[in-house]
């Protein structure tokens, strides 16, 4: 296994990289051929182009990508084709370049990759290796959150074509449409010896900095070996659209000290009635959940100038 400068001096050098490309997603199909063409004249080799129109053969051509022994893999896509990515390379000799071509690209944000595509594709140019932390959930790895609750509903009742025609809108256009006869839940989190009770319809347990595009707290990111648990709103609906609204546009002023973030190493969650989990925007199962770190268990080619622990 190569130190983190030994991979980036050999990205940098040798110009070795293989492209995973979600085309099924927002942007993938307009882009793709534009993000071939692009790494290209940048100077890279690419061992292999993939196209994915089918979300379930994603993992597959991902895997077929990474088993050409590429230096570096280029995944483009929403947060789901990155976090499917990153439990594939965690822990090998390969780094992630991050395309942002989906809909919130949460992680993306949180590691500094711009989302327009020359600026990316110049982050893997001239940008270094660095390592950040996945979150575990049983043992499933999640770059950005686990979202307990109405998004659990929301990931599973949206449609894929409000998401393509709105994008982010889409997410809070079926929150709406089903708050209505959405029902508040007892979440208790067990951490560090203490124990905390929220009543509220959606938790969130972040190890990202940033959630539906916007920043979780002023100082949340995936390199600090922390979860950041916390509930948005109390029992009523009124509680959770005002909160969900609060943490929109303050969330770049808050901190992780303030109420209610819980940032923890590891919680123990469950919930009364059990409810739905979605581990970034896929479904999951249903609460009672453990969720820990996995640190520095990925290496992104992120901007040269990037913190790095």
């Amino acid at each position: 296994m190569r130190t983190k400068q030994e991979l980036g001096e050999a990205i940098r050098r040798e110009r070795r990289a293989a492209l995973v490309v979600n085309t099924h997603s927002r942007r993938g199909r307009r882009l793709y051929q534009g993000a071939r063409s692009r790494l290209a004249a940048a100077g890279f080799t690419l061992l292999g182009t993939y196209p994915v129109d089918r979300p379930d053969e994603l993992e597959q051509h991902l895997a077929a990508a990474a088993d050409l022994g590429p230096d570096l893999l280029v995944a483009g896509g929403g947060d789901g084709t990155i976090g499917t990515a990153a439990r594939l390379l965690a822990h090998r000799d390969i780094a992630l370049g991050l395309l942002p071509l989906g809909t919130t690209n949460n992680f993306a944000r949180t590691v500094g990759i711009p989302l327009d595509l020359d600026a990316a594709v110049a982050v893997l140019t001239d940008g270094k290796v660095i390592d950040v932390d996945l979150g575990l959930v049983g043992d499933m790895r999640f770059t950005n959150h686990v979202g307990i609750g109405l998004s659990a509903d929301v990931m599973l009742t949206a449609p894929p074509r409000l998401k393509r025609a709105t994008g982010r809108l889409a997410y809070p256009i079926t929150a709406l449409a089903l708050l209505a006869r959405h029902r508040p839940l007892r979440a208790t989190v067990r951490a560090e010896g203490r124990e905390h009770e929220f009543v509220t319809h959606q938790l969130y347990v972040a190890n990202g900095g940033f959630h539906a595009g916007r920043p979780i707290t002023a100082d949340a990111n995936a390199d600090d070996r922390l979860l950041v648990a916390y509930p948005v709103g109390g029992p009523t609906r009124r509680e959770l659209l005002r909160d969900t609204a609060r943490n929109a546009a303050t969330g770049h002023r808050r901190t992780l000290g303030d109420d209610p973030f819980l940032a923890v190493r590891q919680l123990w969650l469950e919930t009364d009635p059990p409810a739905r989990v979605e581990v970034d925007g896929e479904p999951y199962g249903e609460s009672p959940i453990r969720i820990g770190l996995d640190p520095n268990a990925l290496r992104v080619m992120a901007a040269a100038d990037s913190p790095d622990r």
